[in-house]
C-alpha cells in the first residue's frame, strides 16, 4: 500500500472553557504576528494563520479550543499533575529580546529552565512553549 499524502495543517492549542479561546488567540496574535482568521461560535474555536507570504517550515495554522475541563498544566510534568501533551518550539535569533517580548505580549517564564538556549515561556492557560536559540 502507498502512503496516502499527509500534511499536518495546524496544532491545536487547550484553554479553558469558552469564552477563553479568543483571549488565549489573541495572545498568540500579539506573540507571533499571525492574524485570527476563523472563530467559531460563543468564543470555543478560534484559529489563526501566518501573515501573507510567510513562507518556510511553519504550520499553516495554529487553532485554540476551549475545554470545558481544561486544568492548567504543570511544568514540569510531574506524578499526578496535569501535565502538558505537547508543546510549541519557537526558533528566534536573540533569546533575551524574545523572552522580554513574550513577557509584553503577557506570557511568564517558566522557574523550571533545563537547557541554556532555551526558555521555557508559559502562555496565559499555562500551556509551556520554549523559545529556541
Amino acid at each position: 500500500m502507498t502512503r496516502p499524502r499527509m500534511q499536518i495543517g495546524a496544532v491545536t492549542i487547550t484553554a479553558p472553557p469558552a469564552p477563553h479561546a479568543p483571549e488565549l488567540a489573541r495572545f498568540y496574535e500579539r506573540l507571533l504576528g499571525w492574524r485570527i482568521v476563523d472563530e467559531g461560535p460563543k468564543g470555543g474555536w478560534v484559529q489563526l494563520h501566518p501573515p501573507e507570504g510567510e513562507t518556510g517550515r511553519t504550520l499553516l495554522g495554529i487553532n485554540i479550543e476551549s475545554d470545558q475541563d481544561h486544568e492548567r498544566p504543570v511544568w514540569p510534568s510531574m506524578p499526578g499533575g496535569q501535565n502538558a501533551t505537547m508543546h510549541l518550539d519557537i526558533g528566534v535569533d536573540d533569546l533575551d529580546e524574545a523572552v522580554a517580548w513574550a513577557l509584553q505580549a503577557g506570557a511568564s517564564l517558566a522557574e523550571h529552565q533545563p537547557q541554556e538556549h532555551v526558555r521555557v515561556m508559559l502562555d496565559p492557560a499555562g500551556n509551556p512553549f520554549c523559545l529556541c536559540c
